[in-house]
């Protein structure tokens, strides 16, 4: 068995740094003092984040994307907050299944059976990586969805006192949320350096927030100089009953995420018994016929 292990690790880590050598990636003193120039900037990076940046930036270059394709995970990975091009987004998911894969050589010389379980993993790994660009702007979306009353509100007693939409912006991007401060953070660099409604529009295409898009919408009227105090009053009234809605359904799924865990407490409980019971059962018998 140990013999097995050994040949298994060493046939993985030989097939790792011929690989390497293959793709001409950096050495690794070489990445390691390239990243930590980010130091300065108070970003860590661990050491196997530096091995698998070096493989991706080296696969992407090897990645060919349609240019349809290629615009729409851009625009994507740009509402995500993700710097990242496609095809690094890409080629990052494959190195970081690669490397869950590649464990099932070594598995293989240990519990062969286990291999493909590992390879499915593997695949798995792949899915959830390339999907986690949604997952990031539905969560994004959601975090400023839940701000929207907040906004509206602000906005309705500002324009009380003033039309300037640039210093309402402004004066709200200090008390705003991380989501909706950053978005505000660009949108206003657009404005000062362009027209204010193609960057309101810009901020309303780029998070794709039904409820932000209403928004948009009324500080256009207000640019356009229309009178649009019972559109704020009605939208106000229309986002509380919005984020009421929001805070009953979140309150739904707290009783399935209990079920959930007491069955799995449950569960942990019954295979504790399951296992000194059997634990009796092998030494009682282990007596008997010893």
């Amino acid at each position: 068995m140990i013999l097995q292990i050994t040949i298994g690790a060493i046939f993985g880590i030989g097939l790792f740094l011929i690989l390497a050598d293959r793709m001409r990636v950096p050495y690794f003193a070489t990445s390691k003092a390239i990243n930590n120039l980010a130091k300065r900037n108070d970003v860590k990076t661990s050491t196997i984040d530096i091995w698998l940046k070096d493989f991706a930036i080296w696969l992407s270059k090897h990645i060919r994307l349609n240019e349809y394709r290629k615009m729409q995970l851009e625009a994507d990975l740009q509402s995500a907050g993700i710097a990242l091009s496609p095809e690094m987004h890409i080629a990052d998911s494959l190195v970081r299944a690669f490397l869950v894969g590649l464990l099932a050589i070594p598995v293989y010389f240990v519990f062969p059976i286990l291999s493909p379980v590992i390879i499915v993993l593997a695949v798995l790994i792949y899915f959830k990586a390339s999907k986690g660009v949604m997952d990031k702007i539905k969560a994004k979306r959601k975090n400023i969805d839940y701000e929207m009353p907040r906004f509206i509100s602000n906005i309705e007693q500002m324009l009380k006192h003033s039309r300037d939409v640039l210093s309402i912006l402004e004066k709200y991007r200090d008390s705003a949320g991380a989501d909706l401060g950053r978005e505000l953070e660009i949108t206003i660099a657009d404005m000062r350096s362009g027209d204010h409604k193609v960057a309101l529009t810009r901020l309303s295409a780029r998070v794709g927030s039904s409820m932000l898009h209403e928004v948009v919408q009324g500080l256009l009227a207000v640019i356009d100089g229309n009178d649009s105090e019972s559109y704020w009053t009605s939208l106000t009234t229309k986002f509380a009953e919005t984020q009421r809605q929001m805070l009953r359904a979140e309150a739904n799924k707290i009783p399935g995420k209990v079920k959930k865990l007491s069955m799995a407490m449950l569960f942990c409980f019954m295979l504790i018994y399951v296992v000194v019971i059997l634990m009796e059962i092998v030494t009682s018998m282990s007596v008997m016929f010893g």
